[in-house]
């Protein structure tokens, strides 16, 4: 069984969907623990794991903070760190200390429209097609290579809002997918 540890910022929908799967001894995982940047709704949905709120504001410097964060996530000895909405860039001690384990979801089609933006820009463009991208964590703002992809179209009068709402079923679908697909592996 594979080890996971989510990371959050927001209302952990891809959390919940996550604890879902991975209560099924088949799934290959196991979500281990949850770590939050902020108290975020979304710890509500770990009730069979533990969790840890880490602010930012509570260390002397993003350094201080990403070498914590590390030392916390370390001590679950995750097979994998999963980045569910998580909305703080991790630091280089962070990246180094879990190579090849960290992966993240992007509401768009890397490499197109990196950053918090991604929806807004991909509507500002007039894309017809946009979609959900799983991919691992490097240095970089959304660079990482990619894992998996899937389309969404973009429908005529989408709002931030509506797009928003298909792309985060796709987003949540395939990440539940491709981590079960990851834990599977050798």
């Amino acid at each position: 069984m594979k080890r996971i540890v989510v990371l959050i910022s927001g209302t952990g929908s891809n959390l919940a969907a996550l604890l879902r799967a991975s209560s099924d001894p088949s799934y290959g995982a196991k979500v281990v623990a949850v770590v939050a940047d902020r108290p975020a709704p979304g710890l509500k949905w770990a009730t069979t794991c533990p969790t840890h709120v880490l602010a930012l504001a509570n260390y002397p410097s993003r350094a201080d903070w990403d070498r914590a964060l590390a030392r916390t996530v370390a001590q679950y000895k995750p097979d994998l760190v999963v980045c569910a909405g998580f909305m703080k860039l991790l630091g280089a001690d962070f990246l180094a200390a879990f190579p090849g384990k960290v992966i993240n979801t992007h509401p768009a089609l890397l490499p197109a429209f990196p950053g918090t933006h991604g929806i807004g820009d991909a509507l500002a463009y007039g894309v017809k097609i946009t979609g959900a991208t799983l991919f691992y964590v490097d240095a970089g703002v959304d660079t990482g290579k990619i894992i998996a992809q899937v389309a969404v179209p973009v429908c005529e009068g989408d709002t931030e809002q509506t797009l928003t709402a298909r792309l985060k079923k796709a987003e949540t679908e395939q990440l539940v997918r491709e981590v079960g697909r990851l834990s599977s592996r050798a």
